[in-house]
């Protein structure tokens, strides 16, 4: 069953034209949650799992174009065996029983991050609803796992590089558009707003690229508790914001 659109003017005051085209989220919280209810930190992902499924369904109900979610960076594979193997079997998981959701709802799903350290059923579970969600004309659904956002540009200049020496790019026609047009998040909007959620202030290796002009917003909430209120104070937040991009204030006196 196909969702039931939410009007951002009766939930949120806010016009349509307020709210952030892309919604970048950098998802934290789910050990300590556990651990402050003397729980296995696997039980704080699962929890976790539920608010993607709650905060993606506000998104694509609010007719926000494009959610971004860090689930699982480069460096995340410092953990345990066991921890970053129930991560695995769970996105494999959420993504089966999400998948009937993703198609009635015309979500496009994406997958960004590296591929060739993934377990197979968990890559062929990606590519499977990557395909099949393809041609879907609403919100976009973009999961970064195995991500590392210098790993990216590495990858660009290394793609670009090839490039160059095969002669079919010249030195000085590098520019942020070829760049941007490299890496794994190519022809995507870039974020206007990245959420942290459990109050840490850094954004982790995250879209380095992407978020140069994005706003921020970080709340003390932990991400398994994140409520739709809490996602709807972070979305009025920006709807407050004056985006200059290195213009000077509307207010002030041209210089």
């Amino acid at each position: 069953m196909a969702l039931e659109p939410l009007d951002p003017r009766e939930v949120l005051g806010l016009e349509p034209g307020q709210l952030p085209r892309h919604v970048a989220i950098i998802m934290d919280g789910n050990g300590r949650w556990a651990r402050a209810r003397n729980l296995p930190r696997m039980l704080g992902h699962q929890q976790g799992s539920l608010t993607v499924d709650k905060i993606a369904t506000l998104s694509a109900r609010l007719g926000i174009g494009q959610l971004t979610l860090y689930a699982f960076s480069t460096e995340n594979w410092r953990r345990s065996r066991e921890e970053t193997d129930f991560l695995m079997r769970l996105y494999a998981e959420f993504l089966e029983i999400q998948r009937p959701k993703i198609m009635d709802s015309r979500i496009r799903f994406r997958q960004i991050g590296r591929r060739d350290r993934l377990p197979p059923e968990v890559l062929d579970r990606f590519v499977e609803v990557e395909q099949e969600s393809h041609d879907n004309t609403g919100m976009t659904l973009c999961v970064a796992v195995d991500y590392g956002g210098r790993q990216e540009v590495i990858e660009a200049v290394r793609q670009i590089a090839g490039r160059v020496a095969a002669g079919s790019v010249k030195p000085d026609q590098i520019d942020e558009e070829l760049i941007s047009a490299s890496l794994y998040t190519a022809g995507m909007p870039e974020p206007d707003l990245l959420i942290r959620t459990a109050g840490e202030m850094r954004i982790s290796n995250f879209l380095l690229w992407q978020i140069s002009y994005a706003e921020f917003y970080v709340t003390d909430v932990l991400w398994p508790d994140l409520t739709d209120e809490n996602y709807f104070d972070a979305l009025k937040a920006y709807a407050r914001r004056e985006r200059r991009f290195g213009r000077a204030p509307a207010s002030s006196p041209a210089t």
